[in-house]
């Protein structure tokens, strides 16, 4: 029970192209997610396989009619649109209107920030192979959440928690914290509102698309708080919590506290260590309030009627954590939920002093404080539609264009991660995860792997008229240490199969 635990990102990525407002989005990502194949050798043909996808089953206990969801929550249908496994066991497709990188399984909150970031790399050499195919328009992606004219497109996060860990637990303590925790790791939006119609500046870009507290939705009526019960692994040990309230986060720093304290939250609720009594009286508006105002000034109201801010919310949940830590491990606690506490305590105590000198690390302040140098300069409103160019900007995946690409190149955006390290996760899988087995078959068996998910390989062996499914839903399984010897004893797929199956 620490910050380590199964873990990982869906980020669908923004897409258009300048000038041609109405283009077809769905195709531009086909594009997208085509030519980054085409880039790769013959290995990456492999097919999703959607055998085991189960989108309509709800964590409070039934399934869902299929009729009375959006098309889009209908994961297990075949769109016949671009869907591909990776060398480094990441998943990129086109998921409807958006190409979208979801990475592979990982272990430690750094590594979801490392996969997290090799997404964006995969993502810009995408984008320059398409340009170089004769006849293709100018495409551009931004690693943002809105369209500011009221379309919204999701961050997922994903945490392998205990089945045994009752799903009204996981509600009860995990809404007020995501309620606030976009003090921390909001992204930044200029305009107020689902199309931006209002003018200012608010911490969050995902925050007044929600419009629920609990549901399966995800496209609309989004809640806080996201009930699919898609396990992708063992279901009878495991529940996949299923996070859609984030914000797309160019900060390494910003997207690692996200995922760090949340794990151990989560492990907090695992463990029953948390008494509870910050419960919001109407998070759906509180999430929004809070959003709207950097001042980090609004009290939210509690069910008990007490107020508080977000600030001080997230003040309440680190000590609440620290207090866990020290009780169980002490000077024994490892280095990955040491690392979380220093840096989220960090954090908060700057927020609680002066926001802005956090400009060098978390996404809306950066953001804040390029927007309102332009603001100073050239004598701007928040009415100015400059602003909502320079907020796109920030996102822009272009190392040579992006706002936050800049900030990072002049030393005024810290890091956690090397160049090098990003670059090698891009074709590399993580090595104590199954995911490591998934990437490996590719790249040493790529030919004969002709589908897969997170929970399963599908091979065609010579000589065998039937597909041979290997099941991986143990996602502790198939890690380097375990698996890497048999593979290595392995040169050709039979042998491995037959292995696998004696």
């Amino acid at each position: 029970m620490s910050v380590r635990r199964v873990m990982g990102t869906e980020v669908e990525y923004g897409i258009s192209v300048p000038g041609h407002p109405n283009v077809n989005s769905m195709a531009l990502s086909a594009q997208i997610v085509g030519a980054y194949v085409m880039d790769q050798d013959a290995q990456m043909q492999a097919r999703w396989d959607y055998e085991e996808e189960h989108p309509l089953r709800d964590a409070r206990g039934f399934d869902v009619d299929r009729g009375s969801v959006d098309a889009e929550a209908l994961t297990d249908e075949d769109p016949g649109l671009a869907n591909v496994i990776l060398t480094n066991g990441a998943r990129l497709y086109v998921d409807h209107a958006h190409p979208e990188f979801s990475t592979p399984e990982v272990i430690d909150p750094l590594d979801a920030v490392l996969w997290d970031k090799a997404g964006e790399v995969v993502m810009l050499r995408a984008l320059r192979r398409a340009a170089t195919v004769p006849g293709t328009m100018p495409i551009n992606l931004y690693k943002n959440n809105t369209d500011n004219k009221g379309a919204s497109y999701g961050t997922h996060e994903n945490y392998l928690v205990k089945r045994e860990v009752p799903f009204a637990s996981i509600v009860r303590h995990l809404t007020p914290f995501f309620v606030s925790r976009q003090v921390i790791c909001g992204s930044g939006r200029v305009g107020i509102g689902q199309d931006g119609r209002h003018h200012g500046f608010q911490l969050s870009q995902r925050a007044d698309f929600f419009e629920a507290e609990v549901g399966l939705e995800t496209t609309l009526k989004r809640p806080i708080i996201n009930t699919r019960d898609e396990p992708h692994a063992d279901p009878t040990k495991y529940r996949r919590f299923h996070v859609i309230v984030g914000d797309a986060n160019l900060s390494e720093i910003s997207t690692y506290v996200k995922m760090a304290s949340t794990s151990l939250v989560l492990a907090m609720v695992e463990a029953d260590a948390l008494e509870g009594g910050l419960e919001l009286a109407d998070p759906v508006r509180e999430i929004r309030l809070v959003s709207h105002d950097p001042s980090l000034a609004h009290l939210m109201r509690l069910s008990d009627g007490r107020r508080m801010t977000a600030l001080n919310m997230q003040f309440a949940y680190f000590e609440a954590a620290r207090k866990f830590v020290d009780d169980r491990w002490g000077e024994d606690a490892d280095e990955a939920t040491r690392m979380l506490l220093t840096r989220w305590e960090g954090l908060l105590n700057v927020l609680a002093t002066d926001p802005m000198k956090l400009s060098d690390q978390l996404d809306w302040v950066a953001k804040l404080n390029v927007l309102n140098g332009y603001r100073r300069r050239d004598g701007l409103g928040w009415d100015h539609p400059r602003l909502q160019l320079v907020d796109l900007q920030y996102s822009d995946i272009r190392p040579e264009k992006g706002l936050y690409h800049r900030l990072v190149q002049t030393g005024r955006m810290q890091r956690l991660l090397t160049d090098e390290a990003v670059t090698r996760a891009v074709t590399h899988p993580p090595v104590d995860t199954r995911a490591w087995f998934r990437g490996e078959c590719l790249r040493r068996y790529g030919r004969a792997v002709v589908a897969a998910s997170w929970d399963s390989l599908v091979f065609d062996v010579p000589g065998q008229e039937a597909l041979q499914r290997i099941a991986t839903t143990e996602p502790t399984r198939g890690t380097r240490a375990h698996v890497e010897a048999l593979l290595d004893a392995s040169p050709d797929v039979e042998t491995l199969v037959a292995a696998l199956l004696a």
